[in-house]
């Protein structure tokens, strides 16, 4: 045993030593330490062996029951994901029209496979396209969103054609992908099956995340790379960890031992989650570049993760071994990985000779400084300076504009999609007129318990030090408080849809805290299931009676206004 664990061994047998500082200060505000949590435990916390008794009140053995149990930390997700892409598939192709955006991203994504490049469409391309008529379409056209969300969306376009369902196919893919993504996610942050697949369910049932994964728009697919990319993280964190356990020394009574000279020397070796981050953020980047703010805010957390697992091992000076032994790799594994994926994305623009921009280069001359860059590297960053500008300077008025102040009350969603007729016109037969509508609007009764649900978070993790918390945290600051910076831009609360994950994890953190602690008393845990459940049902019935205006159902007029609750949401 080395000097300084068999230091840190003598000062476990001695007198519990005093609690530092800010320990003692926190405890003012409801801090707690852990009780009897080890090393192993601080490292690497179990997951609870799942409970079996339920399923033994359906008549199954304790044997059957105990195989069914440990089957649901898959079986859950799955079942979860299940409904979703049922409510996500069922007439997917409904309405039968361009809605919105997709006026864009759907003919951009075609002209991506026929072309490798975005071209211009002419001004009746919509109606031509829904007619079953494909106008021809050959000029570049300039376009302010990287190619790699296009080609997601071109992806379903080649399987089913140039139609709504083709069109809106991977992205209900995705939108169905993330809520198991969220599942298992939850699962591993909260070490709890059950929560994870609430945090799934929740998101499964969120009405902006449902109406984005039914749309041919690109910001569902940078909150798919996004929450790809955590997971990824999460996964790396539990992995370093469970490396960092592995080699500490064991004690006499056989519990792990803080060891100085590991936790401050060891190397990690290959981190294989941390690379498919990578790739994941620069997909997302490749999508849209507002996640290279999220990027940013991921690189803090692995400094912060790491730091803190070196700390937990025994490293006195966990920040400078951090440095030296963990910086330059996180950096490599990510930042340069994210690049080539983007510029990768670019692959199409780059193989043809008639993109936007693309021969600017050449027709402009070469920059003495950077005539060793490729021209059409620099071509591509010339385009990428330009549409930067024109991204920064968006400021031209739109009625469905709003403020990040309001995204989480949920107070101006988007209207996608909206025709109504009067009684006896087409066959409408209510008195009041017929109304359909698709309202990108996140289910009211979540978003607004997910504004309780994060100021649950943030006093967990600045009074109870809970990681966990801060994860979800560093999650809805990266994709909402960049926006504040462009507050005279034209902005829209659907870009909200990239908060809806960690919105979830935070819902279902609290309903976590309001079902009770381990070994509560049976009152407060009967008070507490029933609070919880009256809430997640609440959100359910809420989605139920918003899903028509949802899926552009056609609804009596009458019942149309009675789904404006608020007078903005028209």
């Amino acid at each position: 045993m080395s000097h300084s664990s068999q230091t840190v061994t003598e000062d476990r047998d001695d007198a519990a030593p005093s609690p530092p500082p800010w320990e003692q200060r926190l405890r003012r505000f409801g801090y707690t330490p852990r009780a009897g949590a080890g090393v192993r435990e601080r490292l690497v916390p179990p997951y609870p062996l799942p409970g079996a008794k339920l399923w033994q009140y359906f008549g199954l053995s304790p044997a059957a029951a105990r195989r069914l149990a440990h089957w649901s930390a898959w079986g859950g997700p799955l079942l979860v994901a299940l409904l979703a892409g049922v409510l996500r598939f069922v007439n997917l192709g409904s309405p039968d029209a361009v809605i919105f955006d997709e006026t864009y991203y759907a003919k951009d994504a075609w002209s991506l496979l026929q072309h490798g490049y975005e071209t211009e469409w002419p001004e009746n391309a919509d109606d031509e396209i829904i007619a079953g008529r494909t106008p021809e379409a050959d000029e570049a056209s300039y376009v302010v969103h990287p190619p790699g969300g296009k080609w997601v969306i071109a992806l379903g376009e080649w399987m089913f054609g140039l139609t709504p369902f083709g069109w809106r196919f991977m992205v209900a893919v995705l939108g169905t992908l993330s809520v198991l993504m969220l599942c298992r996610i939850g699962r591993r942050l909260f070490r709890s099956t059950a929560l994870g697949c609430l945090a799934g369910l929740l998101m499964a049932v969120d009405g902006l995340h449902f109406v984005m994964s039914r749309t041919a728009l690109l910001d569902l697919v940078l909150m798919f790379w996004l929450l790809a990319a955590f997971g990824c993280l999460l996964a790396d964190r539990d992995s370093a960890r469970a490396r960092l356990a592995a080699a500490l020394p064991t004690g006499g009574d056989g519990l792990l031992r803080p060891d100085a000279d590991i936790g401050t020397r060891l190397r990690l070796g290959p981190r294989p989650w941390r690379v498919a981050a990578g790739i994941c953020l620069g997909l997302a980047a490749a999508t849209k570049w507002n996640a290279l703010y999220v990027l940013a805010a991921f690189g803090i957390l692995i400094v912060l993760w790491d730091a803190a697992a070196r700390r937990t091992a025994g490293a006195p000076r966990p920040y400078r071994a951090m440095l030296r032994r963990d910086a330059v790799p996180a950096f490599v594994s990510t930042v340069p990985v994210a690049l080539v994926v983007y510029v990768a994305a670019w692959a199409g623009w780059f193989a043809t000779s008639g993109g936007y921009y693309r021969n600017w280069a050449e027709e402009n001359g070469a920059d003495s400084s950077f005539s060793w860059v490729p021209g059409p590297l620099r071509s591509l960053w010339h385009y990428t300076f330009q549409v930067y500008d024109f991204h920064v300077d968006l400021t031209s008025a739109h009625d469905y504009e709003s403020n990040p102040w309001t995204w989480l009350a949920a107070t101006r969603p988007v209207t996608y999609f909206y025709s109504s007729r009067e009684q006896g016109e087409d066959g409408c037969e209510h008195a009041s007129g017929c109304a359909r509508e698709v309202l990108a609007l996140g289910t009211p009764l979540l978003w607004w318990a997910g504004c309780f649900a994060v100021v649950y978070a943030v006093w967990r993790w600045l009074f109870r030090r809970d990681w966990r918390a801060g994860a979800v945290l560093c999650g809805v600051a990266a994709g909402y408080l960049p926006w504040f910076l462009y507050q005279e831009r034209t902005i829209f609360y659907f870009y909200a849809v990239v908060l809806v994950p960690f919105l979830c994890l935070a819902v279902a953190m609290m309903i976590g805290a309001i079902l009770g602690p381990p070994g509560c008393p049976e009152r407060r845990r009967v008070a507490g299931i029933v609070g919880a459940g009256v809430l997640v049902l609440l959100i359910v019935w809420n989605f139920i009676y918003f899903h028509p205006i949802y899926t552009g159902t056609e609804i009596p007029l009458d019942g149309w206004r009675a789904r404006m609750w608020l007078d903005t949401w028209i």
